[in-house]
């Protein structure tokens, strides 16, 4: 099962770090079938219970997958940790395990602290899907990205794609990172110095933002604004001026190369607003990419 961690009866999703190119092939081309399916909403799923369990908040990410689950006709659970007894200091563990008592057939999860999602992996029998996890990974995002390029420029092998920012708490450049090298991309980081992960250096090099323009993909991560607050970030008009996307950059890069972003777009800093929704953006491709390859792993997870 693909990217799967088998442990008792599950086949949980939770990573794309030693998943082979036949299995994210199989899940691009999954996906693909998805979105050129005829009927909106399928009997796929009829009769099973999905439920996500959104620990960390992202109403993108989770009206992305439940899109993909009511298309696929499952019944949708929807838990908010703002809502729930997690607050009143019941474990993670514990509202997992109870809503798996209680008969759901899959966990759609994410959650802040790093590690967690494995541990409830060797404990929980009905199988998760990584919806994020700390700064580990996020591979349902990948997946959708992956697909954007493969879409756009037919095959992934040979591309080099080059993300820039926060890689240090980026899950997003992480999945990313382990897929594309997988299927035979090169990717290169650009990072402020005390936004670069030192361990990833092995497997993408830190290059300056010249070098990071002459990409077929340009990838803007997320700037995290707090961070200004524990002085990560001077500003976000000084981090805009050193590492954001302008109109003067995009002059640099090759002609055909497009511009990425996992979304949400803080416009002016990472990104200027006139690219948001520019010809060679993909942004909204992306977000539009995320359902079918969501369906995709529900679905595969599910079988």
């Amino acid at each position: 099962m693909m990217g799967a961690v088998k442990t008792r009866t599950a086949n949980h999703f939770i990573g794309l770090k030693g998943v082979s190119a036949p299995e994210i092939k199989g899940i691009l081309d999954r996906a693909d079938f998805w979105e050129n399916h005829p009927d909106k909403v399928t009997n796929r799923l009829k009769g099973t219970f999905v439920s996500n369990l959104f620990f960390e908040n992202s109403t993108r990410t989770r009206f992305s997958f439940e899109m993909a689950e009511k298309r696929l006709g499952a019944e949708v659970l929807n838990f908010s940790a703002a809502e729930s007894s997690v607050q009143k200091g019941e474990s993670i563990y514990d509202t997992v395990r109870t809503l798996e008592s209680m008969g759901i057939d899959a966990g759609v999860i994410r959650l802040k602290p790093v590690g967690l999602l494995a541990e409830l992996a060797e404990k929980i029998s009905v199988p998760l899907i990584n919806a994020g996890d700390g700064n580990n990974e996020h591979p349902t995002q990948a997946l959708l990205d992956l697909y954007t390029m493969r879409s756009h420029f037919g095959e992934l092998k040979g591309l080099t794609v080059s993300i820039i920012g926060d890689i240090l708490h980026s899950r997003v450049a992480r999945s990313n990172l382990w897929a594309l090298r997988e299927m035979g991309a090169t990717v290169k980081f650009c990072a402020p110095a005390n936004m670069q992960a030192p361990e990833l250096s092995a497997y993408a090099p830190y290059v300056s933002m010249e070098e990071a323009l002459q990409a077929d993909v340009v990838m803007m991560l997320r700037v995290q604004l707090e961070r200004h607050e524990k002085g990560m970030i001077s500003s976000a008009e000084e981090y805009r001026a050193k590492y954001g996307l302008t109109m003067n950059r995009l002059e640099q890069m090759p002609a055909h190369a497009i511009i990425m972003h996992p979304a949400p777009v803080n416009r002016n800093v990472e990104l200027d607003d006139e690219l948001v929704e520019h010809a060679r953006s993909k942004i909204f491709t992306q977000i539009h990419n995320g359902v079918p390859i969501r369906m995709a792993v529900i679905e595969r997870t599910l079988s």
